[in-house]
């Protein structure tokens, strides 16, 4: 591992307070209306009408919220336990406990974890990301999704590329379309890693309950959000476009990836309409 020391705050500077951040309040943001989704308090009427929009449309939306976090937690314990030390988080969201870094450390308190989000709101509650253990590193950058060459430059500060990492891109693809480089953001990030490093993504589906997905994307639109679903195949296409190998049980809708690694959740049998996955690179 690298012997660079247990960072405690973000490479790009200490978390400002949220009164000394630009935040566009005049259209909703994919982070602060998945707050709303959460029970969360930080996000704005904008954030609120939209999620509001979506759940009457689709009720379970929120029990599906929940679930991209319990899928999070899973992946994050089982490659912990089976030795990855290193965790890239894009798409990382306003803190809701527990974070990514809470879980992997529980397992290994020598983890370390880069957070990336494009949104500032959550730089301005960033802290709550940063509650390292002492033998670990948590870090946190502003930064896009879609600069994957700059995500990568700026995570060496904290995470040594020579060893492997585990990316974590969780509800986040369904927000960048194909034009935008989807597949390449991936290839590029997986590209920058060592053998041994995993993917770990969800997706939301294109190919269940067609016409209210349709509906759910117009409603996005709407509110200048553009949202990709993506059918099982080209939710595949992530992990055979880099070359990477599937970790049972291959891609399934969240509540059945490895569900015996679950810890407090709460299920009903609802439909989640997301794709999981965790590929590794041989």
């Amino acid at each position: 591992m690298t012997s660079t020391p247990p960072a405690t705050t973000p490479p790009t500077g200490v978390p400002a307070p949220a009164d000394r951040i630009a935040i566009d309040t005049s259209r909703p943001h994919p982070a602060r209306v998945y707050d709303w989704f959460l029970g969360g308090k930080d996000n704005y009427p904008v954030d609120e009408e939209l999620g509001r929009q979506i759940v009457a449309l689709e009720p379970q939306t929120k029990y599906c919220a929940r679930h991209n976090r319990w899928l999070m937690q899973r992946a994050t314990r089982h490659l912990a336990r089976t030795g990855t030390r290193q965790f890239l988080d894009i798409g990382t969201g306003i803190p809701t406990a527990p974070n990514l870094h809470t879980v992997a450390q529980r397992v290994n308190p020598e983890a370390r974890v880069v957070y990336v989000d494009n949104d500032p709101i959550v730089l301005a509650h960033a802290e709550a990301l940063l509650t390292s253990t002492p033998e670990g590193a948590t870090a946190y950058l502003q930064a896009d999704a879609r600069e994957p060459d700059r995500i990568a430059e700026l995570a060496r500060d904290v995470l040594d590329f020579t060893e492997p990492v585990a990316v974590s891109l969780i509800a986040l693809l369904h927000f960048i379309p194909d034009a935008d480089g989807a597949y390449e953001v991936v290839g590029k990030l997986m590209e920058a890693l060592p053998s041994g490093s995993h993917l770990v993504l969800t997706q939301l589906a294109g190919d269940f309950d067609v016409e209210r997905t349709a509906q759910a994307v117009e409603m996005y639109r709407a509110g200048g959000v553009t949202l990709v679903p993506r059918t099982k195949e080209e939710t595949e296409r992530f992990f055979t476009s880099t070359g990477l190998q599937l970790v049972e049980p291959g891609i399934v809708w969240l509540p059945d990836w490895q569900p015996h690694l679950g810890v407090d959740e709460e299920r009903d049998g609802t439909p989640v309409p997301l794709y999981a996955g965790v590929g590794r690179k041989p």
